[in-house]
């Protein structure tokens, strides 16, 4: 049988349940990723489509997520740039890209050219999984990948790509323009390989001013999200430490809007109102506290929240050190909330 729980919530139709997936899923905290990480490193996951594939549906055969998110890295389109970096932990970029030359040697290629290792893992878990979950592709907003081209690595504040915003914001419009056609590119792609929905990743919206967000970012995150509603692929837009933009974004063209933990979703549910899907946001912190503590928020998220249109998740990626058994009580609480209202129709 199909799991399309994710797809159905995306259209804001009514689901059995709601579905729940947890961004990073597929990584540090489970044991059989730990144990494969023993024998490659993470730039060799990333660049063997059948490695990725087995990492991707990890997540999914111990926990039944009702999605699965190709393992990949944010950076991983910008290779086709010509642009080369290496991770130390972190990605680092070996020139950074701060001139107008530089920026407009930038040349987005050919949609199969772009990752073709992301786009031959997503075909081989589209395989794998038979149905049993949607499958996510995933690209950064044009954003968060100048940030760390511009910064040459993750940085607080990236300060950099905030003096180039100031001193020179044509040329990181430019910048911003061929970021955007490359997500776009990479995203449809993706689509095209087996992707039943993309999730943009804005992991770094919340460094610029509401101004300047406005004048240089908003116009590009804008064509990126209109690109793949043309191409009909289904959109979710991330946005991360960025609570000033939350009302903004709200009015850009996607088909669910998830945000951090900072945020409060059921308020901005009752704002968007229940045509709007979301998703989220659970602290991912909690999770540690371990799982009496997790089902005790998922259970407050749930009663906040109105079902319809709500993909539950983390409000950022599950970290390394959350137990197994966090996890399997948020995903059980979850599925409790179904098996509670079966039971009281039963009852009626």
């Amino acid at each position: 049988m199909t799991n399309d729980l994710l797809m159905r919530a995306l259209r804001s139709e009514p689901t059995p349940r709601r579905p729940v997936w947890v961004m990073r899923q597929a990584g540090r905290y489970l044991p059989e990723y730990r144990e494969l990480r023993a024998r490659y490193t993470f730039e060799e996951l990333v660049a063997d489509a059948e490695l990725a594939a087995k990492v991707t549906m990890m997540p999914i055969e111990r926990f039944g997520f009702d999605a699965a998110i190709i393992f990949a890295d944010l950076m991983s389109p910008l290779a086709a740039l010509g642009v080369s970096f290496r991770f130390d932990p972190g990605p680092v970029i070996a020139e950074p890209v701060r001139d107008r030359a530089r920026i407009r040697s930038l040349r987005v290629p050919p949609r199969e050219e772009i990752a073709p290792e992301v786009q031959a893992a997503l075909r081989i878990v589209k395989q794998e999984l038979g149905g049993r979950a949607a499958l996510l592709g995933f690209a950064g907003a044009p954003l968060s990948l100048a940030a760390y081209l511009v910064e040459g690595r993750g940085r607080r504040g990236f300060p950099r790509l905030r003096a180039m915003a100031a001193a020179d914001p044509a040329a990181l419009g430019e910048l911003l323009d061929v970021l955007a056609e490359l997500a776009a590119e990479y995203a449809i792609a993706q689509a095209a390989a087996g992707a039943d929905a993309v999730q943009i990743f804005d992991s770094w919206a919340g460094i610029l001013p509401p101004r300047t967000w406005r004048e240089l970012v908003e116009p590009r995150l804008r064509a990126l999200l209109e690109a793949l509603g043309r191409a009909g692929v289904p959109r979710i837009l991330f946005l991360h430490q960025a609570p000033h933009l939350v009302e903004p974004c709200s009015a850009l063209p996607c088909e669910a809007l998830a945000v951090d933990w900072m945020t409060d979703l059921a308020e901005l549910r009752r704002k968007l109102g229940p045509e709007r899907p979301v998703q989220g946001n659970l602290d991912p912190a909690v999770l540690l506290a371990g799982p009496e503590a997790t089902r005790r928020a998922t259970e407050r998220l749930l009663r906040e929240v109105p079902a319809r249109g709500h993909i539950v998740n983390l409000g950022h990626g599950i970290t390394p050190d959350a137990p197994l058994e966090s996890v399997e009580a948020l995903v059980e609480t979850v599925h409790a909330e179904h098996a509670a209202a079966a039971a009281g129709e039963e009852a009626r």
